[in-house]
């Protein structure tokens, strides 16, 4: 990740568009927040319904249209609709156990049909059941064994796993089947282009870096799986550097979310390192360490070698970005939170190109960001660190915070009753987003349900 950057752009106030992973993943994919579908709190789980409809323009099926091949290797954690013996219709709920599931039969409303030619992953995340692999729409074997869950690093829940499938070669797995993309697509022949959407089920839970990655961090198993990641990214580097592709290739590493507390913060901080670096909270989190997140762009000829940008952007531009490339206009119900992020990339933008940023924490509360301020509509983190949202209620605590992120980055002085314009202008500004069914410029869209900015 180091060399990547030197050889490309860091952004410093990058977002995620959700503190937790399933509504980010969303927002990538289709440009448009996660809070105007069904999901308005939480994450998906094994299980879950698909969340993104079939007709959607996805990046993928944008891209596809436009003459690319298009792959998704890694966790997916959208929702799969599986086919079951006896009519069984799945929930949202963590307690689905999948006996109700013919795993013979295909899945459907996945990776392949949100625009992707190629699929190997898995159905969420890898403490999540069932632990099997998906082969573009068919498992690849059925779980017909039993794994007892276990807690602390390694956590993951009790439940269904095929006999092949090891925790710990997932991440290995996931290298070499992304690896394997590049190679074949390198080695066919075709003039194609291709876009490849690598979702890495690390560093999340269970934290199992393997053998040879033990021990190399000196700051516990976590830095250790921090740094299989990084050898996963030097992998794909490599790939493409082999095939001749790396000259003309848009290589983009980020994260969907801030650091988990799974971690371990107390031991990685008694060995000097700090995962939310000088921002408040984590992963779940209305604060920035919730969903600011790391950005690295290296685009040959295009993006300058060793620079950085410091303008807000957020994950579901990419939809925008991706468009604005290729010269096509998105549709009015496409992309509806996404601005294209070229300018910045190209170093043309001339000032800020989001109008405002809107995040959202775990348990649905709403945060928007202007220029130096930023307003969330809940009394404490929305999320796990301390105040929790019960924890604040009993406080007291006011139910607006106001930070000028410009000298409190840390988000510790409350100025709300100081600056009750601010708070009015930009309550006013979320609440235009929600009614308008989008952010950016053109015609109104609807939202999949109601919502509601007050959590």
């Amino acid at each position: 990740m180091d060399q990547l950057a030197s050889e490309g752009m860091i952004f410093t106030d990058a977002h995620a568009g959700s503190a937790v992973c399933t509504p980010t993943r969303y927002g990538i994919l289709t440009g448009r927040y996660c809070w105007r579908s069904r999901l308005q709190e939480g994450v998906l789980w094994g299980y879950s319904p698909h969340l993104i409809e079939r007709e959607r323009l996805t990046v993928a099926s944008l891209l596809k249209q436009n003459g690319y091949a298009t792959a998704c290797v890694g966790k997916w954690h959208l929702g799969l609709d599986w086919v079951t013996h006896d009519g069984y219709r799945f929930t949202d709920s963590s307690d689905e156990t999948g006996e109700h599931v013919d795993y013979l039969q295909p899945v459907s409303n996945g990776p392949l049909d949100l625009g992707f030619d190629y699929f190997f992953g898995i159905p969420a995340s890898l403490d999540m059941v069932p632990y099997v692999y998906v082969a573009n729409d068919r498992v690849a074997e059925a779980p017909t064994e039993f794994i007892a869950g276990e807690m602390g690093l390694r956590f993951y829940r009790t439940g269904p796993i095929a006999p092949g499938f090891k925790l710990e070669e997932v991440m290995p797995t996931f290298t070499q089947k992304a690896v394997d993309f590049i190679e074949k697509h390198a080695k066919s022949g075709s003039t194609d282009p291709f876009f490849l959407y690598f979702p890495l089920s690390a560093p999340h839970t269970p934290i199992l870096p393997t053998e040879e990655f033990q021990g190399k961090s000196g700051i516990g198993s976590y830095g250790d799986f921090v740094i299989q990641c990084d050898w996963t990214i030097g992998q794909i580097m490599q790939a493409l550097d082999r095939n001749g592709l790396a000259g003309n290739t848009l290589f983009i590493v980020t994260s969907d979310n801030g650091c988990s507390p799974m971690a371990d913060f107390d031991d990685l901080e008694r060995k000097g390192h700090k995962p939310s670096y000088h921002f408040r909270g984590y992963k779940a989190d209305i604060f920035e360490g919730g969903h600011r997140i790391p950005h690295i762009v290296r685009w040959p000829g295009k993006v300058k070698e060793g620079s950085s940008c410091d303008d807000t952007i957020c994950l579901t531009d990419l939809m925008a970005t991706v468009a604005d490339i290729l010269g096509y206009d998105l549709p009015a119900n496409a992309g509806e939170d996404s601005v294209s992020i070229l300018p910045d990339l190209l170093a043309r933008a001339s000032g800020p190109i989001r109008e405002a940023t809107v995040h959202h924490s775990v348990n649905g509360s709403f945060s928007i960001r202007q220029d130096r301020w930023k307003l969330e509509l809940c009394p404490g983190s929305g999320g796990w660190s301390y105040p929790q949202p019960g924890e604040a209620r009993m406080l007291g605590l006011p139910g607006v915070q106001l930070y000028d992120l410009t000298r409190d980055i840390g988000e510790q002085e409350n100025l709300q009753s100081k600056h009750p314009e601010v708070v009015e202008h930009l309550v006013h500004l979320l609440e235009k987003y929600v009614t308008d069914g989008r952010s950016t410029p053109g015609r109104p869209q609807t939202n999949e349900v109601p919502v509601n900015i007050w959590k």
